[in-house]
Formats: C-alpha cells, sequence, structure tokens
C-alpha cells in the first residue's frame, strides 16, 4: 500500500525527479527534433502529457501528441502501418495474437529488448508484448485494474442492496433501483467500444471447457451455438430491455461517466477501479471509497477478469527519429514517472513495472479479495477477437435495436475472426 505521507512526498518531487533522470538524455544542440505520437483517446492522460513537457524542458525533444476518436483509431493505424508513413511512436494494444497478426510488430516496430528499462516490465505484461523473446512495446496503463461493476455504495446501503452473486439477484438489484427511480447503470454505447467490455464475461465458456480458447485458436470451436455466449448476449440484450440503461444509453458517452454517477442520477457503470477517483474529481464532496466494485455477473459469474494486454506505445520502424523515442520511453518508464503517473491518475493503482509503485486503497483491495479465482479473458486468450473489437460493437448495437439477434452476432464474430485468420495466412484455416 503506498502510504499518503509518502505519496504527498511525490507530489513534490516526483516532476523534479523525472527532471533529474532526464539530464541523462540528451539531444545534440544544433538538432531540431519533434516526436509525432499517434494514440486512441483516453490512452494518453493529461500527466503523461505533463511529462512530456518535462521531458521537453530538460532534451530540447518535442512530442506532438495526435489523439485520434477510439472509433476511427484502428483504421487509420492500419493504413498508416501499411503506407509505411506511421507517426514516430503509435499506441497499440498489446497481445501476443494483436501484435503479430495485426500490427507486425517484427516489421513495423523497433526491438526494445536492450533498453535499460525492459528488465523491469512485468514478466505477464511483456510476455503480450514479446515476439519470439524480443519486446517490441512499452505498456501505457494499468493492466491489473479489471473491468467490472462500480456501484454507488451509499446508494446500495440506503436501499438495502446487497452485492449481487448471480445474474438473478443482479437484475433484483437493478429492479430496485428502478422503483426509487435511479437508473441502474450508465452505458455509453456511442464511443463504439465501451459496451462490448461487458463481453469479458465470456469467460464463462472457459469455466465450463477449459480447452475452448485452444480450440477457438486451433478452428476447432466456434463462437455460434456455444451456450454460454448465447446466454451472456441474451442477458444483456435484456438488460437493455427492462430498462437498465436508461433512455439514453446509445448516446451517452464514456467521458461522462463519472459525472453520471456523481450526480446520483444513475447507481453503477461498468468500469475499471479508477473511478472512485474520477467522481470524486468531479465532485469533491463525493468521497472517493463511496465507490465500490464487484464483478459482473452475467452468466451467474463470479470469477475475476484478468487482462494483461492494455494500451502500450511502440516506436515505428520507419522513423527517422528513433533514438529520441527511445529516449522518451525510457523517460516514461523511469521510477519517478510512473511514481508520479500513479499518483495522477486515477485508475493507475500498479503500473505494470517492477519499480512502479502500488496504491491499493483498502476498498479495491476488498474488491480483489473477493473473486480468488482469476480466468483470462478472450482478449488475451483467442485469437483475432481483439482485433474485432469494434465491429463486434456495431453487431451488439444493432443487437440492442433489435436488429440482429444474440445468435447472429455469435455467427458473425465467427465470420469475423475467419477474416482476419485468412490475412494472417493462419496454418489453421487453410
Amino acid at each position: 500500500m503506498l502510504k499518503k505521507q509518502w505519496m504527498r512526498a511525490i507530489t513534490v518531487s516526483a516532476l523534479a525527479g523525472a527532471m533529474a533522470a532526464a539530464l541523462t538524455f540528451t539531444a545534440a544542440a544544433d538538432e531540431d527534433i519533434t516526436l509525432t505520437f499517434m494514440a486512441s483517446q483516453d490512452w494518453i492522460q493529461d500527466a503523461e502529457m505533463k511529462l512530456g513537457e518535462k521531458f521537453t524542458e530538460e532534451t530540447g525533444i518535442k512530442v506532438d501528441y495526435q489523439i485520434v476518436p477510439s472509433d476511427q483509431y484502428e483504421n487509420l493505424l492500419m493504413t498508416k502501418l501499411n503506407n509505411g508513413e506511421c507517426t514516430d511512436l503509435f499506441g497499440g494494444q498489446s497481445s501476443q495474437f494483436s501484435i503479430v497478426n495485426q500490427f507486425h510488430v517484427d516489421q513495423n516496430a523497433v526491438d526494445l529488448s536492450g533498453e535499460e528499462w525492459a528488465a523491469n516490465v512485468e514478466p505477464a505484461a511483456a510476455f503480450e508484448l514479446s515476439v519470439d523473446g524480443k519486446l517490441y512495446g512499452q505498456p501505457i496503463q494499468d493492466v491489473s485494474a479489471v473491468w467490472a461493476v462500480a456501484y454507488n455504495r451509499q446508494i446500495f446501503e440506503d436501499l438495502g442492496l446487497e452485492i449481487p452473486t448471480d445474474y438473478a439477484s443482479f437484475c433484483d438489484v437493478c429492479d430496485k433501483l428502478l422503483e426509487a427511480d435511479i437508473i441502474p447503470i450508465y452505458e455509453c454505447v456511442s464511443d463504439g467500444w465501451h459496451h462490448v467490455c461487458w463481453t469479458e464475461k465470456a469467460i464463462a465458456a472457459t469455466e465450463a471447457d477449459p480447452e475452448y480458447p485452444d480450440k477457438l485458436n486451433r478452428n476447432e470451436a466456434t463462437f455460434a451455438g456455444n451456450e454460454q455466449l448465447i446466454t451472456m448476449f441474451s442477458e444483456l440484450k435484456e438488460m437493455v430491455d427492462k430498462g437498465y440503461f436508461g433512455d439514453n444509453y446509445m448516446s451517452n458517452e464514456y467521458a461522462d461517466a463519472p459525472a453520471s454517477i456523481a450526480s446520483g442520477e444513475y447507481a453503477m457503470v461498468l468500469y475499471n477501479q479508477g473511478l472512485g477517483v474520477e467522481v470524486n474529481a468531479a465532485d469533491p464532496d463525493f468521497p472517493v471509497d463511496n465507490i465500490g466494485y464487484f464483478v459482473s455477473p452475467l452468466c451467474d459469474n463470479q470469477s475475476l477478469n484478468v487482462n494483461y494486454c492494455g494500451p502500450s506505445r511502440f516506436i515505428f520502424s520507419g522513423s527517422p527519429n528513433i533514438d529520441a523515442a527511445k529516449q522518451y520511453l525510457a523517460f516514461m518508464a523511469s521510477d519517478e514517472s510512473l511514481a508520479y503517473l500513479t499518483e495522477n491518475v486515477g485508475k493507475f493503482n500498479q503500473l505494470p513495472y517492477l519499480n512502479a509503485p502500488s496504491a491499493y486503497s483498502d476498498v479495491i483491495q476488498e474488491f480483489y479479495d473477493r473473486y480468488p479465482n482469476k480466468v483470462a479473458v478472450f482478449q488475451a486468450s483467442v485469437k483475432y477477437y481483439n482485433p474485432a473489437w469494434m465491429d463486434i460493437g456495431a453487431d451488439m448495437s444493432a443487437m440492442f435495436l433489435g436488429e440482429m439477434t444474440p445468435e447472429e452476432v455469435l455467427e458473425d464474430i465467427d465470420k469475423l475472426r475467419s477474416e482476419q485468420a485468412a490475412a494472417a495466412k493462419d496454418e489453421y484455416w487453410s
């Protein structure tokens, strides 16, 4: 646990320490270098940009952050990579499967294995960024934080609600919230990706058959017809039909989630473990620890959905500024920078570096202790699932509106994966 006293000390000293660390990163006096860094929305936090300013002060190397809306980012990135005209640094989701079959990092990214900070990356996170023992990326965010149902503890206490332990008790909670004129769940379909996070409960299919992910990867099984996945999508559709997402779920935006929870209009939202800090920032009278967490009980799930994949930094192999980009990565992975990021980004409780501090609160630690059984999500265990994320989101939107059935969504996932596999010349689909 990162003590509050130490955290206050970091507030004063972290930037100074990061500046001192940057003294070893020097650009030639006669050079005027500007690093371009393209990333999806919400991947680069204000705290990183603040550190980027300090990096510029100490090295003379400027950083141009190019933030792209999430529903446009993947297509733009792939176009740039395929044309050989990418930015110096680019953001991408880690995954043993995606970095090979989608980003082709062995061709498009720089081998970072020899960098001094590389040995500090948590082994599980490093594995998802490595090919043939070579590390190609650097984690940006906290991958220990899982997507769970964050809830207003005061509302639950006032209404006598208990943390649900299966889908039926979850529906009972939502019904009682509706009776109290409180919208049960804040959902934001307009961003294109957030509502797909509910599908992390696909781990129910893995628990029913531990070999299922491997069967999918060998093209020996399909999404279509899987009993647990049909249940999961059917329950999501039922939640919409029962009004649990309210009337504005199609137009709500992810950025408005903290304020919406702070207002008391909504009781729950699918989020990571930084929501308490973000809600408190939206309303200082709202205590950080008034936000609690429980796993989504779709398919009666009670296991923790773990994922060591997450937004990561890569250096484009065709960049004319590779050395300067390496300096930026070294700066961001320094002890001082990691401490500054941990303190100043609410959802960063334990960045995946051995030299990063831990900032779990008692409420968050209690949440993790409640679910000792951990199962890897499909993004990390199933090939060609993560690249189809936004397309799955579009199908789910159609399902919510009654334009597709759960079975049709599953059939389309199979089709999307087959197309990805064909493009990758996967031997199991040949």
